[in-house]
């Protein structure tokens, strides 16, 4: 499994995701946010703070990281200047997905105080928040290298960022399991249970949609034998111990594809790669998020 974010259901959440933050910060509703049409001078209205600030002055932002990191989040921080007005130009340094090292300019800010005093919490807190997923995820990665093991990410994601995290994961070198309920199957005990048994919920699903992946989690040998004939795509081990691990590899046909899950951890990765599965999926990466350390500075221009 190695589905992706469609870019424009990416791009339609970013903006939506930014106008939510902004709106939050700013005491909305403003509709004006999502039409990018206020003025430097309006963009301070709402942020009693920025008001101290005249609102002809011009500054120079820098926006460094004071750490190692996998940068992810650039176009999250252009939309929330393109969403406060116009008049912010950004400069980047890097791109998502490049690694850094600590004190590395990412990006340089031109444009009126207010507004980027005003956009710059906002900005940091995408822009940290995707830097560390995609940080943590690449240090996975980096633990599978040479193997044709994935890494996959899960559901469990903070809600209202389920795009974005998941593309931090792309940008990290991890790749997406499903992207919601809608675009595979993933059955588990209680699906198993309610439709009577394996077999049953696996013809069921390829009755109802027979162009979509069908995985199924699975809590033992029997049940992942059962899986295998009743013929699912993927079969997730749930917690499965490193011998019976060792046992379904032996034991799989040449179309059943394998992931394990489960309390997932670095420790384990380069074990759990020798057994020869296929996928590990590990809701860490987008659930215990470590945000990247950022700063803005501003000058006069």
């Amino acid at each position: 499994m190695d589905t992706r974010v469609q870019p424009e259901l990416l791009a339609a959440d970013r903006q939506h995701m930014v106008m939510r933050a902004l709106t939050e910060d700013l005491n909305g509703p403003l509709d004006e946010l999502t039409k990018g049409e206020l003025t430097s001078e309006q963009s301070g209205a709402q942020d009693i703070t920025a008001q101290l600030i005249p609102a002809s002055q011009q500054a120079h932002g820098r926006i460094i990281t004071r750490e190692d990191a996998v940068i992810c989040g650039t176009a999250w921080v252009d939309e929330v200047f393109r969403q406060l007005g116009d008049d912010v130009s950004i400069d980047w340094q890097v791109a998502d997905g490049d690694r850094v090292s600590a004190n590395t300019l990412l990006c340089e800010l031109r444009g009126p105080a207010r507004s980027i005093l005003t956009g710059e919490r906002t900005a940091l807190n995408f822009l940290q928040t995707l830097s560390g997923v995609a940080t943590t995820t690449a240090s996975y990665v980096d633990l599978l290298a040479g193997s044709s093991t994935k890494l996959l990410d899960t559901r469990k994601t903070i809600p209202g960022l389920r795009t974005a995290l998941k593309y931090a994961v792309v940008c990290g070198g991890g790749s997406n399991h499903r992207v919601g309920l809608y675009d595979a199957y993933l059955i588990k005990e209680n699906h198993i249970m309610a439709c009577g048994s394996i077999d049953a919920a696996i013809k069921e699903a390829r009755r109802l949609n027979p162009d979509k992946i069908v995985e199924i989690e699975v809590e033992n040998l029997e049940e992942y034998q059962a899986a295998m004939a009743a013929g699912a795509d993927i079969i997730m081990l749930d917690n499965f111990s490193y011998e019976d691990i060792r046992s379904a590899v032996k034991l799989k046909s040449k179309n059943v594809r394998i992931e394990v899950s489960g309390n997932i951890v670095r420790d384990q990765l380069k074990t759990l790669v020798s057994t020869g599965i296929d996928y590990i999926s590990s809701g860490a990466l987008t659930k215990h998020i470590k945000a990247v350390d950022l700063s803005l500075r501003i000058s006069d221009v």
